[in-house]
């Protein structure tokens, strides 16, 4: 199947929170902006369209958000998640091969990638941290080990770029959690401020945990409703585009990240 011109439909978790909502919305938009200020420079032929669904809590879900599209369109199913966890290994994959009559290839999460440090390091500017500061990465969750092993990978990357120790914790399903990582932390060094990096994608229900947590300061999410760091915009069409080379060279029915 030629993928050439295939849709793009970027998949989020999906959130109750307006804010959230706002933030995933105007990644969308800042990656049809460029689809087409750029379309004759990508480095695979412009998505017919951009398209946004959701894999859990909003509308629409994954199956409505394919079926929008013209029968014989081929898509590119970019996860909007920052780890390939479940949602990415299970649930994506069931929502893509209960529609066999469509060719669809999923891409790979938008992490771990060292451009998301560049947004980290920013929001911790942003934030006031200084190189004084104890830095606890604050990340979902997940209990697909897969996930968890990604959260920690980029961990390490925010280490090697800040120079400095970085603990990951959880706020659900992995250990340690992220309040328990704060006060650990927070026990061993000496009276410096401890501040919570926000690994998640938009303000929502988990950000809102983070900000419970106890440290003494925490970062952004990395998307806002008023913010979306060219960063993102430029993963997302990375993975756009490897999916479309991949599909070029590997059945539709091996479809993964």
């Amino acid at each position: 199947m030629d993928f050439t011109g295939a849709a793009l439909v970027g998949i989020s978790h999906g959130t109750a929170s307006a804010d959230g909502q706002a933030a995933v919305r105007a990644l969308v938009h800042a990656v049809e902006a460029a689809v087409e200020a750029r379309a004759g420079t990508l480095a695979t032929a412009a998505p017919a369209t951009v398209r946004l669904g959701h894999v859990d809590v909003q509308q629409p879900d994954v199956a409505a958000t394919l079926g929008e599209l013209p029968d014989t369109l081929p898509a590119v199913v970019v996860p909007l998640l920052l780890s390939a966890g479940y949602h990415v290994h299970v649930d994506l994959r069931r929502e893509i091969e209960a529609i066999p009559e469509r060719s669809v290839r999923l891409a790979a999460a938008l992490g771990p990638d060292d451009r998301l440090v560049e947004v980290l390091r920013r929001r911790l500017d942003e934030a006031g941290a200084t190189a004084d500061d104890l830095i606890v990465l604050a990340v979902a969750g997940s209990s697909d080990v897969r996930a968890v092993d990604d959260c920690h990978d980029m961990g390490a990357r925010l280490a090697a770029a800040l120079g400095m120790p970085v603990t990951v914790g959880f706020l659900s399903a992995a250990e340690p959690r992220l309040g328990d990582a704060v006060a650990s932390v927070r026990e061993s060094g000496g009276g410096r401020r401890v501040v919570a990096a926000s690994y998640l994608l938009a303000p929502g229900y988990f950000q809102d945990l983070a900000a419970a947590a106890g440290a003494g300061l925490i970062t952004e999410p990395l998307l806002t409703p008023h913010d979306t760091p060219s960063p993102l915009v430029e993963i997302v069409l990375d993975r756009y585009a490897a999916g479309v080379v991949a599909a070029g060279t590997t059945p539709e029915t091996d479809q993964g990240a």
